[in-house]
C-alpha cells in the first residue's frame, strides 16, 4: 500500500495542472481578496490578511484532493486500471484509504505556499500558532480527500469533473471560502463541510481555542465519506 501512496503522490505533484490550479491559484487569489477588501480591514473576526489566507489555503486543500482524487478514479474505472488492483493481493480497502492518504499529503504544498505569501504580506502569529494551523488544516483535509474518492466511485469519467466542480463551488461560495458568512445563511453553513473546515482556524482569534464542535463536525464527515467511499467501491467492484 505505501507503494501505491508513492506513486500517488508522485503523480500529482508531477501535474502542472495540479501546480497551477491548486497551488499558485490560491495564491493569487489571496492578493485579489486582501486588496478587494483592505489590507486593513477585518473579515468574520479576523484581520482581513488572516482570514483570507486561511480561506484561501483550504479553497486549494479541498481543491486539490477534490479535482485529484475524484477524476483520477474515475479515469482509472475507466482505462480498467482498478480492475487490474483487483487482480492484484492489493485489498479493495487499501486502495481506498491509499487514495485518502495520497490525497491529503498533496495538500500541504496548497496550505504551505498560502501561508508563506500570507507570512510575506504581514501575517503574524507565533510559531505555535503557525505550527497549529497547517496541522489543523492539513488533518481537516482528509475528510475532503474521502469525499473526492467517493465522487470519482460515483461518476463516470464523462461527468465527474462537473459533478466536482460545482460540490467544490457551491461548498465554497457557502462555506466563508469568499466572503464571512453571517446570519441565515451561517445557520445553513453550519452542515457545509468547508464552513467547518475554515472554522478551525478560530483559535487564532486572542482567548480563542480550537473549536471542538467544528472539528467534532468534520470528524463526523469523514466516517460519513469515508463510509459511502467503501459503499460505493463496493458497488463498482460488483458490476465489473
Amino acid at each position: 500500500m505505501t507503494t501505491l501512496i508513492r506513486l500517488e503522490i508522485t503523480r500529482t505533484l508531477r501535474n502542472k495542472r495540479y501546480v497551477l490550479f491548486t497551488v499558485l491559484y490560491p495564491a493569487l487569489m489571496y492578493f485579489f481578496f486582501i486588496h478587494a477588501y483592505g489590507t486593513d480591514q477585518v473579515a468574520g473576526g479576523l484581520p482581513v490578511k488572516t482570514y483570507f489566507m486561511v480561506s484561501m489555503a483550504t479553497f486549494g486543500a479541498v481543491g486539490a484532493v477534490l479535482t485529484g482524487s475524484a477524476q483520477r478514479i474515475s479515469l482509472e474505472r475507466r482505462s480498467g486500471w482498478v480492475r487490474q488492483l483487483r487482480l492484484t493481493a492489493l485489498p479493495g480497502r487499501a486502495y481506498t484509504v491509499a487514495k485518502i492518504a495520497a490525497g491529503a499529503v498533496t495538500t500541504l504544498p496548497a496550505i504551505l505556499v498560502v501561508f508563506a505569501v500570507g507570512a510575506a504580506q504581514g501575517v503574524r502569529m507565533g510559531a505555535a500558532e503557525w505550527a497549529g494551523l497547517a496541522v489543523a488544516l492539513w488533518l481537516g483535509s482528509f475528510v475532503f480527500a474521502a469525499l473526492g474518492v467517493a465522487l470519482g466511485y460515483a461518476a463516470g469519467a464523462d461527468s465527474v469533473q462537473t459533478v466536482v466542480m460545482v460540490t467544490y463551488m457551491v461548498m465554497a461560495l457557502f462555506g466563508g471560502t469568499w466572503f464571512p458568512v453571517t446570519g441565515t445563511l451561517r445557520t445553513i453553513a453550519q452542515v457545509n463541510p468547508v464552513y467547518l473546515y475554515n472554522r478551525l482556524a478560530g483559535f487564532t482569534r486572542p482567548g480563542q481555542s480550537l473549536d471542538l464542535v467544528a472539528a467534532g463536525g468534520l470528524a463526523g464527515f469523514l466516517v460519513v465519506f469515508t463510509a459511502a467511499a467503501a459503499v460505493l467501491y463496493r458497488r463498482d467492484t460488483r458490476r465489473a
